[in-house]
C-alpha cells in the first residue's frame, strides 16, 4: 500500500528532528493510521526531551491542556511556580548575533528563555523577583533596547506583560504583551517600550469595530476624510501636543521659525476645520489620527 501525504509529511519531519530516517510498510489504512500515530509520537517526544522553546512556545499559544503542564515541564526541568514576565522583543530580523547578545545578558543560571516566536519576535520569559517593582522591570527593558542599540546596532522595540505567578498563566501573558506590541507599534511608534498597561486610549480604538470608527471619522472630517499628512506635518503636531500646545517651545525643539509652525498649524485647520491650538480641537484630532492609522494597518492587514 502506498504511503499517503500524511505518513510522509511524519516521515520527513522526524528525519528533520532526529536525522533518523524510516521505511514503513502497511497493507491496510488502519496500520497506515497506527504507524502515522507511533511517529507523531515519537516527534512529540523529542521535541519534550531536546527543545524547551518549542514546550513554552506551545504554551503560550494556548497549545498545551492544562493537566499537562506540570508534567511536561517536569521533564524539561522548568520550574512551574515561579514569578516571571514576559518580554516580547520585534526587530527587523532575529540574527545570531541578537541572540548571542541576549544570552550574554541573560546567562542559564538566571532561568531566562529565549523563545523564538517568528522571524522577527523574539519572547523573553524572565523570572523576577518577589519584590520586584514596575520600575525595574520597566528598567530590564530600556536594558534589552539599549544593549541591542549599542553592541547589535539594531532598532528593536519591546512589550511586556504583568507578572505570573506559575506556566499555567502563560498564555494570558502571551497575550497581554502581543496586544500592547501591536498596540504600541501603531499608536506610539516614536516609543520603544510598551508596558501592558500603559496603553492608554490606544487599547480601547485598537478593539473598535471598524465601522464605528469609520463613522466616527466622517463625523468629525465629513465625505472628504483625509488620507493622512506628511511627514514634516505629523511631527510638528505630535511635538506640539507633547508641549502642551506650546508653540514657542515646539519651535525652538524643531528648530523652525515660529510662524512656520502656525503656517503649518493653519493650513491644518483649513483642511480639516480643528484649530489645534484650542485644547479640544487638538485632542479631537489627536484621537482621529490615531483612528485613521488603526484602519490603514486594518485595511493592509
Amino acid at each position: 500500500m502506498e504511503q499517503t501525504p500524511e505518513l510522509t509529511k511524519a516521515l520527513s519531519e522526524l528525519k528533520r528532528l532526529t536525522g533518523l530516517t524510516m521505511q514503513i510498510t502497511a497493507d491496510t489504512p488502519e496500520e497506515t493510521a497506527a504507524a502515522l500515530e507511533q511517529i507523531r509520537c515519537l516527534c512529540t517526544a523529542y521535541r519534550e526531551k531536546y527543545n524547551k522553546n518549542d514546550f513554552l512556545l506551545s504554551l503560550m499559544k494556548n497549545g498545551i491542556p492544562a493537566y499537562d503542564i506540570y508534567e511536561r515541564a517536569g521533564r524539561l526541568h522548568i520550574p512551574v511556580e515561579e514569578k516571571r514576565v514576559i518580554y516580547l522583543l520585534k526587530t527587523k530580523e532575529l540574527t545570531d548575533t541578537i541572540i548571542e547578545i541576549l544570552r550574554n545578558l541573560f546567562p542559564r543560571r538566571a532561568k531566562t528563555y529565549l523563545v523564538p516566536v517568528s522571524k522577527d519576535i523574539l519572547s523573553i520569559l524572565h523570572p523576577v523577583r518577589s519584590a520586584s517593582s514596575e520600575d525595574e522591570i520597566r528598567k530590564t527593558a530600556h536594558i534589552i533596547v539599549d544593549t541591542l542599540n549599542t553592541e547589535a546596532l539594531a532598532h528593536v522595540q519591546i512589550a511586556y506583560s504583568g507578572v505570573i505567578e506559575n506556566l499555567a498563566e502563560l498564555p494570558g501573558a502571551f497575550r497581554e504583551s502581543t496586544l500592547a506590541l501591536k498596540v504600541g507599534e501603531l499608536f506610539y511608534s516614536e516609543q520603544t517600550v510598551f508596558p501592558y498597561n500603559e496603553l492608554g486610549i490606544g487599547r480601547l480604538i485598537y478593539q473598535l469595530p471598524v465601522s464605528l470608527c469609520e463613522s466616527f471619522l466622517s463625523e468629525i472630517f465629513g465625505e472628504e476624510v483625509p488620507d493622512g499628512f506628511d511627514e514634516e506635518t505629523t511631527l510638528a503636531v505630535n511635538r506640539f501636543l507633547q508641549n502642551n500646545l506650546n508653540i514657542a517651545e515646539t519651535a525652538r525643539q524643531l528648530h523652525m521659525h515660529r510662524n512656520t509652525l502656525i503656517y503649518r498649524l493653519e493650513q491644518i485647520q483649513k483642511r480639516t476645520g480643528l484649530d489645534l491650538r484650542c485644547f479640544e480641537d487638538a485632542m479631537t484630532f489627536k484621537i482621529a489620527t490615531m483612528v485613521m492609522n488603526y484602519l490603514h494597518s486594518e485595511r493592509k492587514s
